[in-house]
């Protein structure tokens, strides 16, 4: 299955994520590494949120990422939904 985590992030996230985006990063690339996370990025101009795509079994792995983010922890993150998502093509 594939899931869709869309972020909206707080303001002036680009100043406020600097002491926190290595942890988060390097858990991306974690999740990367192991084949659960397919491609991670934020919006550009403006910066206010990001998509991350997923390929798991269920979205309690997505959850859980959301659960260790510190961009979530540390009040980075305003709003955060998962999508379901059935792709037509590709992947």
């Amino acid at each position: 299955m594939h899931y869709v985590l869309l972020y909206d992030y707080v303001d002036d996230v680009a100043t406020k994520r600097a002491p926190h985006r290595e942890e988060h990063v390097a858990l991306v690339r974690k999740l990367h590494g192991r084949g659960e996370l397919l491609m991670a990025g934020a919006w550009a101009n403006p910066l206010d949120g990001a998509a991350l795509v997923f390929r798991v079994s269920s979205p309690k792995a997505v959850e859980d990422f959301v659960a260790a983010d510190p961009y979530v922890k540390h009040g980075l993150v305003a709003r955060w939904r998962i999508r379901e998502w059935n792709v037509a093509v590709g992947g």
